[in-house]
């Protein structure tokens, strides 16, 4: 049977880049990280990596002892965040939501449930929508706040709430009090966007083409909305963002709405848990609060 040590070792190298960083990231030395990949390429017989152009790469064996150690590994982790929640009680709650919820969502909801539910805990993270994924289904978390619904058989959805992707931009911007944008101007704004892994350019993405359009003019991509807003208050830029992220500014005139003639990128956020997750009492005590 190969080492796990093998498995992280291997995880490492791809994930990290290299040995160096590997040993870094593991807190071993680099001599370290190559007898743990010596030993496990023996163990299944087979050379994992390869170097192309002075890179370390994986060879096609290495690509399905890799994804094995992947799951192998995550499975581990959540069978041992398990046991320790196991341990906490059902009175605790592990909640993964996006970025944007967690920054602009989150914190009443937190503040609202401590307040009604004082006996429960809620232990929250952030992470993007395909990582929370993965999460719920290993395990690792019991409940999560998305704005794209996760496409796994033993992950479950339902609806939260709408959402709509804003065109928005400062109030000293040209295009300030517009009060109806042609499509085809899109194409002439500078834009400071979320970065590609984000939910909300995966739905702008998909929309441009769903209309056929092309390439936006960015400027700049950014992975915080907050950041985004910032910048948007200091320059010439628009940008898409979540309407629950920047409804409060719009309303005090912080920032403007542009209204796009035939354009609207309407969505959905969703509550995701597992199939084994149903009957968890802080969930369903969550979910019911947020109905509400």
């Amino acid at each position: 049977m190969p080492d796990v040590r093998g498995w992280a070792a291997l995880r490492a190298v791809v994930e990290k880049g290299g040995v160096s960083a590997a040993a870094k990231a593991l807190d071993v030395g680099q001599p370290a990280i190559t007898k743990r990949l010596r030993a496990l390429e023996q163990c299944y017989g087979a050379n994992l990596t390869e170097k192309v152009s002075g890179r370390l790469k994986l060879t096609p064996a290495g690509e399905k002892v890799y994804l094995l150690a992947v799951q192998t590994l995550d499975r581990q982790t959540a069978l041992q965040e398990e046991l320790v929640h196991m341990a906490q009680g059902s009175d605790t709650l592990r909640l993964e939501v996006t970025f944007s919820i967690g920054e602009h969502l989150l914190p009443d909801i937190l503040l609202q449930f401590a307040e009604l539910y004082p006996a429960y805990t809620v232990q929250t993270r952030m992470a993007y929508s395909r990582n929370i994924q993965d999460h719920l289904a290993t395990g690792l978390v019991d409940l999560a706040l998305v704005e794209s619904a996760p496409e796994h058989p033993d992950v479950l959805v339902q609806k939260w709430e709408d959402d709509e992707l804003w065109l928005v931009c400062s109030p000293h911007h040209p295009l300030a009090n517009t009060e109806l944008l042609p499509l085809e101007q899109l194409c002439d704004i500078s834009f400071v966007l979320r970065e590609k892994r984000s939910s909300a350019r995966t739905a702008l993405d998909k929309a441009l083409i769903g209309i056929g359009m092309g390439q936006l003019k960015i400027a700049m991509e950014v992975g915080s909305t907050d950041t985004i807003v910032e910048i948007l208050s200091r320059g010439n830029h628009v940008s898409f963002l979540p309407r629950f992220a920047v409804q409060n500014e719009v309303k005090k005139g912080e920032l403007f709405h542009i209204k796009v003639k035939g354009f609207r990128i309407m969505r959905t956020l969703w509550i995701a848990r597992h199939r084994n997750k149903l009957n968890h009492p802080v969930a369903e005590t969550l979910i019911k609060m947020l109905h509400n």
